[in-house]
């Protein structure tokens, strides 16, 4: 099959045609329109083969329309086959010396629906951060005219409008007040990134079942589903934990095996809800404990005791490990989520 390598880029692609392995035939320079008549020209199935990076899902999407296979790299993989400088060419070639690896596993082309999802928590993360500066900005003013706010956000929110209006800053009172205005708006954009996921995902079966796990609520199971895609890929849960980088980095030689902190290699993004969503739980079970102890699970029993043995963050790190695994199984074996649920090793 004819291998095609495609450095992409926001108006030049680079192509480079390979018919046999390590054999280059043909070296292309394409603008973007030439670059999709180039795609549909291909008459026979061709293997394209191209970093993971901007607008590659796109254009995997439209060579898998019409029949060919597509091969996404994760750059990391493909950055040790460049020779010497970095250019476009040797981009293309080191690709190609890439795909001749079976052991790299490929990044598998997104659907349109998970893009658009994973956009839509683009854009609530973003106005969070957004908000959260302008929060800071107005704290650190009061704070300097000697005023002084409450520590938690929904607090100083509600708080605010009287704050800004105080004879120390009655000078810069009306620029507080459109600062405020946009935390409002951030506010408001961010309430509707969360009814929008609702709507998106209220007759989902897979989400629904991830939101009843504990310390997985709705952004965290929307986020994990579009991020997967299909779970079928990972062989088990701890292969799912290790791809967004809840494992621990190793550093072993010989006999001497050293485990050192989680690796963090995979989803930011996801993996920091998962660890808010761990803290939120055990900080749940801990309460349980001190209220109600004989309504604790076995999974909050052993999380308070983690918590006990290794301290509260190293336990939250550990709990979100977990939940990962037990998301895992939740998914792929479409059963409920139990508390108490004892796995049993095949015999």
């Amino acid at each position: 099959m004819k291998r095609i390598a495609v450095d992409l880029a926001k108006s030049v692609y680079q192509v480079t045609e390979s018919v046999r392995s390590g054999q280059v035939v043909q070296r292309k320079r394409l603008n973007r329109e030439a670059f999709r008549r180039y795609i549909q020209e291909q008459t026979e199935s061709v293997e394209w083969v191209m970093e993971a990076c901007g607008t590659a899902h796109y254009w995997g999407r439209l060579a898998q329309s019409l029949g060919h296979r597509v091969r996404l790299l994760h750059p990391r993989y493909v950055r040790p086959y460049r020779r010497r400088n970095k250019t476009d060419r040797n981009d293309c070639d080191a690709m190609l010396e890439a795909a001749r690896c079976n052991d790299i596993h490929p990044v598998p082309v997104k659907s349109h629906d998970q893009q658009q999802l994973q956009q839509l928590h683009g854009l609530r993360e973003t106005w969070k951060k957004s908000r959260t500066q302008r929060i800071n900005l107005l704290r650190g003013i009061l704070r300097e005219a000697g005023i002084e706010a409450p520590t938690s956000t929904v607090a100083f929110i509600r708080a605010a409008n009287e704050l800004v209006d105080q004879p120390e800053v009655a000078s810069l009172s009306r620029l507080l007040h459109i600062v405020l205005a946009e935390i409002n708006l951030y506010e408001q954009c961010m309430v509707e990134c969360e009814q929008q996921l609702k709507r998106w995902h209220a007759d989902d079966d897979i989400v629904r079942k991830l939101d009843e796990v504990s310390g997985i609520g709705l952004l965290t199971a929307s986020a994990l589903t579009a991020a997967v895609g299909k779970p079928e890929r990972f062989s088990n849960g701890r292969q799912l934990s290790a791809w967004l980088g809840m494992t621990p980095r190793e550093f072993s030689s010989g006999y001497r095996r050293k485990l050192g902190h989680i690796s963090r290699q995979g989803n930011v993004y996801v993996r920091t809800l998962l660890i808010h969503g761990s803290r939120a739980a055990l900080l749940a079970a801990q309460r349980c404990q001190s209220r109600t102890p004989e309504k604790l699970t076995q999974l909050q029993r052993w999380a308070v005791e983690t918590a006990a043995r290794i301290g509260h963050n190293k336990a939250a790190v550990a709990l979100a490990n977990k939940l990962v695994r037990i998301c895992w199984a939740v998914w792929c074996h479409e059963r409920r989520f139990n508390g108490n649920w004892q796995s049993v090793k095949p015999a």
